[in-house]
């Protein structure tokens, strides 16, 4: 690739003084840094949360990037020397306006038409990556002409282009993403490029052309920004709406993941990433197949241990056991617990099951709680989301399977949501095979929930000789004697098929999963 062309530097007696513009525009590096690693990361975020495979799509969108700023980088050679200060302007207030609209835009087009989002996706990285690589050249052009040391040019750009990047990569994950949500962050960074235009513009304005047009224009580009921030959750809003085709009565985006609560008549809806979690309408069919199989079964079960399910559905079922004396849930986002434990409505349908006295609420990474705790189990049932992404099947592998036994009574039992038989079959035997080759003795099965079809589980004993119940101590709106048989028993076509199990060096269940799935999404 050619280096950006730098003109000679311009003789002492005929160079400007360097002074307070110069030193603005090196902290314009700073804030151009910022901005460009920012759009890097909304569109890595929006990406792994609209599509999954959290792996896949950062390392695309990174690939695609720069290697879209490696061309924007050749391209500024042609930028006139004598255009360069104006030409470093308008690209400011063309990455303003396009990368503050762009986590908007393209949360507006999955929503409403979901067919061409990656092409728009990558068709706006691959636009942004080039202005982006633009912009650092044509500053140390700038600078170049008004300083003598080309080697302290390059060093005092080089570093303040660096600390920017490092800014924004600690603020999006901690501040900025759960705080501000990936719309408004992206606004707000647009506004920074604009702010960078219009100072420029104004400490400069005896060397700009046109300088009035230039003006007006950045104002409107601002104005524009600004509103869009004001209404960014309006605009969000009005997104779900269409992606999820219901009402939108809550919605939040943590560190960890996005929130959307959506209700339809009787029918409340929970969405992470936009994915169904549950549907009131159903859950009870879902919930009672997850717990009372396994718990019925272990009559002098005391304790039992909840591994995601911050929803409290399945803490409401266990309590349902008046033999259960210590329920402990384990879920990685207080935001998920905190809604299904403050919000009246919604911690009414898990029957105020996460403030009983009988139940201890624990915000941390079920893997890692596990590693540092000792206590032992009688039941322990792992509620996880399905293994869309690499982080996820982390929780489907042979050495978590394997930490979890080590936390479970000699009887007790283990119980996981294993997606489904029909529509994912190599992912849910997959998760079979993980646990046998983990040392368990596996019990699979599977219950219609009409909201997500034939869905699967995995009973897993570290004894052989589980049998299904025959009747329930407990009151079940869904299960009984026949459907419990049936639900143990496999027609010839959701038979075992002879996969590999997960481990962590390969995470097989991920590539089963997206392939699975990929057959049956249209």
């Amino acid at each position: 690739m050619s280096a950006p062309r730098i003109p000679p530097a311009t003789p002492a007696s005929t160079r400007p003084a360097s002074g307070l513009p110069d030193r603005l525009l090196i902290l314009s590096v700073f804030v151009v840094a910022s901005c460009g690693l920012a759009y890097e990361l909304i569109a890595g975020a929006l990406s792994s949360y609209l599509l999954g495979d959290s792996v896949l799509q950062f390392s695309s969108i990174i690939g695609c990037y720069l290697f879209a700023m490696g061309v924007g980088s050749h391209l500024s050679k042609y930028v006139d020397d004598r255009d360069v200060l104006a030409r470093f302007i308008d690209i400011e207030l063309l990455v303003g306006l396009i990368g503050g609209m762009s986590a908007t835009l393209l949360f507006l087009l999955f929503a409403w038409m979901a067919a061409p989002f990656r092409s728009a996706l990558y068709a706006l990285v691959f636009l942004l990556g080039v202005l982006v690589g633009m912009e650092i050249p044509l500053v140390m052009r700038v600078l170049h002409s008004r300083q003598a040391s080309f080697s302290e040019l390059v060093s005092r750009v080089l570093t303040f282009d660096y600390l920017g990047a490092l800014a924004v990569s600690l603020l999006f994950p901690l501040v900025l993403a759960p705080k501000l949500g990936l719309s408004r962050t992206g606004f707000l960074f647009g506004m920074a490029n604009v702010a960078v235009a219009l100072w420029t513009l104004w400490y400069y304005r005896r060397e700009i052309p046109r300088l009035r047009s230039r003006l007006t224009r950045g104002a409107l580009v601002m104005a524009f920004l600004a509103g869009g921030l004001a209404v960014s959750e309006k605009l969000t809003h009005w997104a779900e709406r269409g992606l999820f085709g219901d009402e939108v009565i809550f919605a939040t985006t943590t560190p960890y993941q996005r929130i959307a609560v959506t209700r339809w008549k009787d029918d409340t809806r929970l969405h992470i990433n936009g994915n169904l979690q549950f549907s009131s309408r159903d859950e009870h069919r879902y919930h009672e197949a997850l717990v009372h199989p396994a718990l019925q079964t272990l009559p002098w079960a005391r304790s039992v241990l909840v591994l995601g399910g911050g929803d409290g559905l399945a803490v409401r079922e266990v309590l349902r056991h008046a033999q259960v004396e210590r329920v402990t849930l384990v879920d990685l986002d207080p935001a998920m617990t905190d809604l299904f434990t403050r919000n009246e409505y919604l911690s009414g349908l898990n029957g105020q099951a996460l403030s009983n006295p009988r139940v201890t609420v624990i915000n941390a990474d079920a893997g890692q709680w596990l590693e540092t705790h000792s206590e032992v189990f009688d039941l322990i049932i792992a509620d996880f989301p399905d293994p869309s992404s690499f982080g996820l099947g982390k929780l489907y592998s042979v050495p978590m399977y394997r930490l979890m036994a080590k936390h479970l009574s000699a009887r007790g039992a283990l119980v996981v949501q294993s997606t489904s038989p029909w529509f994912a079959p190599r992912s849910f035997w997959c998760i079979d095979a993980t646990l046998r080759e983990a040392g368990f003795h596996t019990h699979p099965y599977h219950a219609h929930v009409p909201s997500f079809g034939e869905w699967g589980f995995n009973l897993a004993t570290r004894q052989p000789g589980y049998t299904p119940p025959t009747a329930y101590s407990v009151p079940t709106r869904y299960l009984d004697a026949e459907t419990t048989r049936l639900m143990f028993q496999f027609p010839a076509d959701m038979q075992r098929l002879p996969v590999d199990p997960n481990h962590l060096n390969d995470q097989r269940l991920v590539h089963y999963f997206q392939q699975d799935w990929n057959n049956v999404v249209r």
